[in-house]
């Protein structure tokens, strides 16, 4: 696909891998309604990096973010340490690790480790799954060392269906005393404060310049109601599929290059903005003329 007659890169910034014997069983049965797809189907895919980037590809994605989680009580677990073992030696595969605060002596100490251990490229946090507020004091150390290595924080923001979720926590507010008092630290409001705080989410990423969203589980026909002003801060948004809880991923990224923005500004959201916080080229793995190109610029 082409913006102006240029190869456009589309990176997904939101996309989970997950094992169904470590989920509970009402987020299987949300994958399976939200995906139309048997849950042994998509099992396959998520135990072979190979069938994922097949997926990937044939949905017109160069590069995804692989999520990790730690959420027992909420949705499920899938360690760091698996995410790191399925995209290791996959360049279009990018991990972020999950460190549940409560589940770990030292989190700052053990995302260093993940980093330059293990290959994480990024951290996401999960609020409203794991019972804390995102400006919590006991998360300032993570934050620090987050600034310190120049990785990017995802934090998930609004609603959750999930048995156990607590949507207070899911306030983008709480993110402001993080913004102010991290200002080199990249924060991703995940879902763009989904339900309650659109309004809320985007104001943010106005007022301050180290902040974004991704409209991961967002219907993308619907993000200039949830977003009227999305043009004048297009450098913020980034586009996410939260798969595989979605029917097609091609369908989501063909909806926001129908939405009536200017090409390169449906260029920034669908992969500009992710390779710039990634520090990539925003040159395409694959391109689609059929020349493979397999490696992407640090």
């Amino acid at each position: 696909m082409t913006e102006k007659g240029k190869l456009v890169s589309v990176i997904d910034f939101h996309l989970h891998i997950m094992d169904p014997a470590n989920l509970r069983p009402w987020t299987v049965e949300y994958v399976v309604k939200s995906s139309g797809q048997e849950m042994e189907h998509l099992s396959r895919v998520m135990a072979s990096p190979d069938l994922l980037l097949e997926m990937l590809h044939d949905n017109g994605v160069d590069c995804a973010v692989v999520l990790t989680e730690m959420s027992p009580i909420t949705t499920g677990v899938i360690s760091n340490e698996a995410i790191a073992e399925f995209c290791r030696g996959q360049e279009a595969l990018i991990p972020f690790a999950n460190i549940n605060p409560f589940l770990v002596s030292n989190p700052a100490q053990e995302l260093a480790r993940y980093v330059r251990e293990m290959g994480f490229r990024g951290l996401k946090l999960y609020p409203t799954y794991q019972g804390f507020y995102a400006n919590d004091s006991m998360l300032y150390p993570l934050y620090a060392k987050a600034q310190e290595l120049g990785i990017p924080v995802v934090i998930h923001t609004g609603s959750s269906i999930f048995s156990g979720a607590r949507l207070k926590y899911g306030d983008p507010l709480y993110i402001d005393d993080v913004a102010v008092d991290f200002p080199e630290l990249s924060l991703i409001q995940a879902h763009g404060g989904r339900g309650f705080w659109y309004d809320r989410a985007f104001f943010l990423t106005r007022l301050h310049r180290n902040v974004y969203l991704d409209v991961a589980g967002l219907p993308p026909y619907k993000l200039l109601e949830y977003f009227p002003e999305l043009e004048k801060n297009a450098d913020k948004i980034l586009f996410g599929s939260d798969w595989p809880g979605l029917r097609s991923i091609g369908q989501n990224i063909g909806a926001i290059r129908s939405l009536p923005l200017a090409d390169d500004i449906k260029a920034k959201i669908l992969g500009g903005n992710a390779a710039r916080l990634l520090n990539r080229s925003e040159r395409p793995m694959t391109d689609r003329s059929g020349v493979n190109g397999r490696s992407w610029l640090r």
